[in-house]
């Protein structure tokens, strides 16, 4: 299953092993297409690679810390990742030999997780749906272009993917979150159904839901045949799950393409460029350098997938460059590498819950709740366009949080022994706005170690994104007074864009080639047999986690791209 060289020419070729390129390899290959997978990092072996898996803070040396030389070296960037800790560090990328530049008086966070599995080892598993009012909100505002598409278009391929990966959830029926394909939700404690109980009756239009994420509380026949388990609510999951209890690439999607026979896996190979020919107007292939020897060598295929995040992809694009696209391969529009987004995290809210002294938990549930977004209707009374949801969970105090609590002697060692008091937090996640000037371009000579034009990115948090998440601090601070919690605070965090980890646009969708990259089925408007599936085709960012729509779009792409094979389009 795993070359170096071929003189094959592939039917598909696919580049980028995360939740996108799993998902196009899956579905390619169960097509009966002849199927390259090219992967810029090392083979990650589902078990047997996950090597800080099962193991406690005390039998690693600095109780999970990392050097803080190691940091400084290899990880500066990459430390800002809530998941990056010494059993997990093996995933991130090295940020020194994976330099990029930020415009004068900006910062951007760019987390990277180059092997075979990508991000989908890392993520945080949260999947919503989007909403007609998403999909709507550029056209309706009139800020950034009109998605080529609409709710309907994605609601069958949504529960595709949905019934295969796994969500956990329960029916709420909101017009602004529509219901996903559900396994069991995991419980709410006791306070938190207090808390959802006097929040809903204080605010009739907010609501407390469970999180819906990808894992399998309750595994159907179908999950159990792809060798997957139920959840061990562990809530360990970035150090790789051998149960396969949260869908990764290497758990699910790579599996069943490997048994079709069709599948073939570069790795190590870093994609310089897409080889095009202008004859034909169409790529033929892709030149890599080696990861290990830097050595050049090319593969070829008749459609070609862009899976490689959104950042990745872009680079690829606009390093492609030739005399028909000087500008960038595909990039007539010039728009390609514009309209950045994330989400933004930077409001929160806490409070202490009073009573509930006798409520207790066990185990520790690998996700939280959530509060989808009230504003999801344009208001122009509102100082700010879109919306955010929020996070939210409760939680009871344990030694790690009493730890830094003032106390000394026997009396205090012995509190740390018991269970303190019970918390309540929020944390907004906000929708940016797709602003032209938020744009990533190749730097005129700086390279990376494999020859390769370093990016350069400019982008920032803009007024509009300002002021929502004053809003949401407020909203925050306010809901948790009113329903009777005591000690309650919220602030704001000045954490740049990427912090999210939800990078999205720079080779749009769009229904006109003139302003936009792709055209309603992440086909490249200049290229036919060029797809884009990955967060770069994104029109707008929604506040939802995009990861089950980056699914959906990818199935649906490979449905369109092989129809359009088979008529002979492509």
């Amino acid at each position: 299953m795993y070359i170096k060289e071929s003189k094959q020419t592939y039917d598909a070729i696919v580049i980028g092993s995360g939740i996108t390129g799993g998902w196009a390899v899956k579905e390619f290959c169960e097509k009966g297409f002849k199927t390259l997978l090219i992967e810029r990092g090392r083979v990650v072996e589902h078990r047997k690679d996950y090597v800080g898996e099962g193991k406690p803070p005390w039998e690693q040396t600095l109780r999970s810390k990392v050097p803080r030389a190691e940091v400084e070296q290899q990880y500066h960037i990459q430390k800002n990742c809530y998941a990056f800790n010494d059993s997990t560090k093996h995933f991130f990328g090295n940020d020194k030999d994976l330099p990029f530049g930020t415009a004068k008086g900006t910062d951007f966070w760019w987390i990277r997780a180059n092997q075979l599995g990508g991000k989908s080892l890392l993520w945080h598993r949260f999947s919503y749906r989007w909403s007609d009012f998403d999909f709507n909100a550029n056209k309706l505002d009139g800020y950034g272009n009109d998605w080529p598409i609409r709710y309907q278009d994605l609601v069958r391929w949504y529960s595709y993917v949905e019934r295969h990966v796994g969500i956990c959830g329960q029916k709420e029926s909101l017009p602004q979150l529509p219901d996903s394909e559900f396994l069991p939700p995991f419980d709410m404690t006791a306070p938190e159904l207090y808390i959802k109980q006097q929040l809903e009756a204080a605010f009739p239009d907010r609501k407390l839901i469970h999180g819906r994420q990808a894992h399998l509380t309750k595994p159907s026949t179908h999950h159990l045949a792809q060798g997957r388990g139920q959840c061990q609510a562990r809530n360990e999951c970035q150090k790789g799950c051998s149960f396969g209890a949260y869908f990764s690439t290497q758990s699910s999607t790579l599996p069943d393409a490997a048994k079709t026979g069709n599948l073939h896996i570069a790795p190590n190979s870093v994609v310089h460029s897409l080889i095009y020919d202008a004859i034909s107007n169409r790529v033929k292939g892709v030149r890599v350098i080696d990861n290990d020897d830097l050595s050049q060598r090319e593969y070829f295929g008749k459609v070609v997938f862009l899976c490689a995040s959104t950042l990745g992809s872009t680079q690829i694009l606009l390093n492609s460059r030739n005399k028909a696209f000087p500008n960038g391969l595909a990039n007539r529009s010039g728009v390609l590498g514009h309209y950045l987004m994330d989400h933004n995290y930077n409001a929160w809210a806490r409070a202490e819950i009073p009573g509930f002294e006798d409520s207790f938990y066990s185990g520790r549930r690998p996700g939280g709740l959530y509060i989808p977004n009230f504003y999801f209707k344009p208001d122009p009374k509102r100082p700010f366009l879109r919306g955010y949801g929020m996070s939210a969970g409760a939680y009871r105090e344990d030694w790690k949080a009493l730890q830094h609590k003032d106390g000394i002697g026997v009396a205090f060692k012995q509190r740390l022994q018991k269970p303190g008091k019970w918390q309540f937090w929020l944390g907004a996640q906000g929708e940016m706005l797709p602003r032209f000037e938020n744009s990533v371009q190749l730097h005129a000579f700086k390279k990376d170690k494999w020859g390769i034009p370093q990016l350069e990115i400019n982008c920032r948090f803009s007024e509009n994104e300002r002021l929502m998440m004053l809003d949401a601090a407020e909203q925050g601070q306010a809901m948790l007074e009113k329903i009777g919690l005591e000690n309650v605070s919220s602030g704001l965090h000045d954490k740049p864009p990427g912090s999210g980890i939800h990078e999205l646009g720079t080779a749009r969708m769009g229904k006109d080639p003139k302003d936009s990259v792709l055209n309603g089925f992440n086909q490249s408007h200049d290229i036919p047999n060029l797809f884009v599936t990955d967060g770069a085709s994104f029109c707008s960012s929604a506040v939802q986690n995009p990861s089950l729509t980056f699914m959906a779009l990818t199935v649906r792409a490979v449905d369109y791209a092989a129809k359009e094979i088979a008529a002979r389009r492509i």
